[in-house]
């Protein structure tokens, strides 16, 4: 066998010479050797490449063929190629390969792991395999032609049907589909559920959306500072038109004129006894008069007040009177000389009073913005509170918790204040956004209702502690100018400019009631109500 490109011969050992001989590298173009003889050929060069004698010494002074690597662009990597000479017969050693990085021709980035399948990735690398295979051997025989590796195929079938797996398809994926579902998910019935269903879908509360009954009420103020409206212990609910008061009995339906005053006054204010026995109605003339509803006669009349009595508050046999003037006065009615005690502090009419439930303190709250707690022991305030911007005509203790106050403001305040009447500290604070008129505590359950006027002329219902809106009722058209509650305390009696007194069930009983902290002041009925003697 003939080489078209001729080697040179290793030159002697004698003849040690600083310079190289050149190799000239072959090329495969022009050779007529077929790249697997040429391969052939090149693997017998490195397998009979010997090491002389002289090797063995500290230096060598023989010249070496230059290792020419030749690199073969056949899509395998890099071998490398050196030259060779005689065949020694010297032992045998490894001979230096020198290593070449093989260049990555394709992008490993996956874009996609959804369309990764590991089953199909090993299919895919033995068919890559076979063809890279197949390629090596049309090129080394060009009289050979492509076919299909057939046990190839029939390989990746068996597999894929053995893993139950589609050849086309993949089953990697970064999360796994949603479950279908056979019928549609309601999602507002999903996530809408509470988290402790009621046992009985009939003890779910409701608020109403319409009054339950609707009396007629004309001729009533439409004056903020005013309270003209107030529900008695035996359902008897009392209301003042211009000048008279009128008593309509829940229980029967009956309605009463108990009086009219004289002509130029008007009735100011209205207050139940504790007992439901006596009202108290107060003038504009400044006359404090007190009434017996079930004989319908005036039991006896207090003067004194420089201006209109617009609020009362009774506390057992003392009766508490704001004026307009400013002054709170203290009657004692079983006595001839009524007036025991004066409080002085605010400096505009007053419009809000109430004593606490057991009688320990009293409440107050003015035009001129204060809010005045009094010790019932005392003739100066206890606390004075100045954070209202407006009038504070709305005021209410805790039924539950003895020294919780609750307090409202007029149109330039619109707050509802919480305050603790033992230390004076406000608690929590409520922006209504429209102007409190009253406030009514629950019995029921641990809330409070506020009427309002301008601009929303309405009800709203509100959760304590959390201050959470329970609903509102939108029941009249113009502002909301007094409320008072049943004394089962389920329904609030509501009247208002538009001449409307209605009644609204907001607080149904439907689980225990909340539990007073102190019992009823004179209990709830007449025998117990003539035992209180007025002169």
């Amino acid at each position: 066998m003939s080489f078209s490109t001729p080697i040179k011969s290793r030159p002697s050992v004698a003849n040690c010479t600083p310079s190289r001989p050149s190799y000239q590298q072959p090329r495969l173009d022009s050779s007529p050797l077929t790249p697997r003889q040429y391969a052939q050929l090149t693997s017998s060069f490195l397998s009979g490449r010997r090491r002389s004698p002289a090797a063995a010494q500290g230096k060598s002074c023989i010249h070496r063929q230059p290792s020419s690597p030749l690199r073969l662009d056949s899509g395998h990597p890099e071998s490398a190629l050196t030259g060779t000479g005689p065949v020694s017969s010297t032992p045998k050693k490894p001979a230096k390969k020198q290593l070449y990085r093989t260049s990555v021709q394709g992008d490993r980035f996956i874009p996609s792991r959804s369309s990764t399948s590991t089953a199909m990735s090993k299919l895919e690398s033995e068919s890559k395999a076979s063809a890279a295979s197949s390629d090596i051997s049309s090129s080394s025989a060009s009289s050979l032609s492509y076919q299909p590796n057939m046990t190839a195929l029939a390989y990746q079938s068996s597999v894929a049907e053995a893993c139950g797996l589609a050849l086309n398809t993949r089953i990697l994926a970064f999360k796994p589909e949603a479950p279908q579902s056979s019928k549609p998910i309601d999602l507002r019935s999903q996530y809408n559920r509470p988290l402790k269903p009621l046992a009985n879908a009939q003890l779910r509360r409701r608020l109403p959306t319409s009054a339950e009954r609707i009396l007629d009420a004309p001729g009533i103020r439409d004056d903020y500072y005013l309270n003209l409206l107030d529900w008695s212990c035996n359902s008897q609910v009392a209301i003042g038109l211009d000048r008279d008061l009128y008593v309509w009995n829940a229980e029967t339906g009956t309605v009463t004129n108990l009086l009219q005053t004289r002509p130029n006054t008007y009735i100011s204010g209205i207050k139940w006894s504790g007992d439901g026995a006596y009202v108290a109605v107060g003038l504009s003339d400044g006359d404090v008069q007190i009434w017996d509803a079930e004989e319908g006669e005036k039991v006896r009349s207090m003067t004194g007040h420089a201006a209109r009595v617009g609020v009362m508050s009774w506390d057992r046999h003392i009766l508490s009177s704001g004026c307009r003037d400013g002054s709170i006065w203290n009657h004692d009615v079983r006595i001839a000389e009524h007036k025991v005690s004066e409080y002085v502090n605010h400096q505009a009419e007053v419009c809000g009073l109430q004593w606490r439930s057991d009688g320990s303190q009293l409440a107050s709250g003015g035009n001129d913005n204060l809010v005045n707690i009094w010790d019932a022991r005392s003739s100066t305030p206890k606390f004075t509170k100045t954070n209202h911007k407006a009038a504070v005509k709305a005021l209410a203790w805790c039924p539950w918790q003895l020294n919780l106050l609750a307090t409202g403001g007029g149109t330039y305040d619109k707050h509802i204040h919480f305050w603790n009447g033992t230390t004076g500290a406000r608690v929590n604070s409520i922006d209504t956004g429209s102007q409190v008129t009253s406030l009514q505590w629950s019995t029921t359950y641990k809330e409070i209702v506020s009427s309002h006027g301008y601009p929303d002329n309405n009800l709203a219902i509100w959760s304590y502690p959390s201050l959470v809106k329970n609903g509102e009722i939108q029941g009249h058209d113009t502002r909301v100018l007094s409320s008072a509650l049943s004394p089962d305390g389920s329904t609030l009696a509501t009247v208002a400019s538009d001449e409307n007194l209605k009644f609204w069930k907001i607080f149904e009983q439907i689980g225990k009631k909340v539990s007073s902290a102190v019992g009823e002041t004179l209990g709830s009925g007449k025998d117990i109500a003539k035992v209180m003697m007025i002169r």
